[in-house]
């Protein structure tokens, strides 16, 4: 028989959740923190992706690679004659322009389902959102990895070899990654709520990639290139390629690169910490 005598304990709840007061800022903070935190759960997915996306392939992601070997030849030989500038010299500018313009095209449209891609685990599992966001990011990351053997063949090619300046192109990869990540955050919550959206991304990267200089060198502008500054591919692009080819990129390329990373975390995270509660229903 039970001991009437003793009292009886209450147990005291772990969790406690007021309705008046969400605290939104902080369930949003952690999520990103763990999210981080746990980097090798998401990088582990994003290798699964392209392992299951070539499974039974041969040279598996490298496919890419002569895909993209055979574009950056073909338009090499192409524009070298059309904008008249010697083969030499536009070879190595146009391999490593679309390497990194596949880059951010590549995060822009999958952080459109970044999200909604996730709808199952999402619905079944509590992980962090941040955690399907890196994943996105990750995935690009080493498919772009498979592309730069690609830069070091047409530089060897070209007669162009490795040098200390070539570092200073890291800090601009890590910049490029830390925009995608919250350009991804940001519009993969989005296009979970208006699913018409990623049509209008696709369209706009495609605008974008013909005003961008990708194909034709700034110089070509003239005094107007430096209105190619409040274009955001294009410092994010300078930040990487004016070290590999030009020794560096200016101050100005650096701070606009800067400042527009700055507002993509900031929308994105507002947008996160006010919306974050509503995306397991959105999806």
């Amino acid at each position: 028989m039970l001991d009437q005598s003793r009292p009886r304990e209450v147990a005291t709840p772990v969790y406690r959740f007021d309705a008046a007061t969400p605290r939104r800022r902080d369930a949003a903070v952690g999520d990103l923190l763990t999210g981080l935190r746990r980097w090798r759960l998401p990088a582990a997915l994003a290798w699964l992706d392209l392992r299951n996306r070539y499974r039974g392939s041969v040279l598996g992601p490298f496919w890419m690679t002569l895909s993209t070997a055979a574009m950056v030849f073909g338009l090499g030989f192409l524009y070298s004659n059309l904008l008249k500038v010697p083969l030499p010299e536009y070879l190595p500018f146009v391999a490593v322009s679309l390497i990194l313009w596949n880059v951010i095209n590549q995060i822009a449209n999958d952080a459109c389902t970044s999200l909604t891609s996730a709808e199952g685990i999402i619905r079944q599992m509590p992980l962090p959102y941040s955690v399907h966001v890196l994943r996105c990011v990750f995935r690009n990351v080493l498919i772009a990895a498979h592309n730069l053997p690609l830069i070091l063949l047409v530089f060897l090619v070209c007669g162009i070899w490795p040098r200390a300046a070539w570092l200073a192109a890291l800090p601009g990869l890590a910049l490029l990654m830390v925009n995608g990540f919250f350009v991804a955050l940001f519009l993969g919550m989005l296009c979970a709520r208006f699913r018409d959206i990623g049509p209008i991304v696709g369209s706009a990267m495609q605008l974008l990639f013909f005003l961008s200089p990708v194909l034709w060198k700034p110089e070509l502008l003239g005094p107007r290139a430096e209105w190619l500054l409040l274009n955001p591919a294009y410092t994010l692009m300078e930040v990487v390629r004016g070290p590999l080819l030009d020794g560096g990129a200016g101050f100005g390329v650096w701070l606009s690169a800067l400042v527009f990373t700055g507002l993509a975390a900031v929308l994105a995270v507002v947008f996160f910490v006010r919306f974050r509660g509503r995306i397991a229903f959105w999806v």
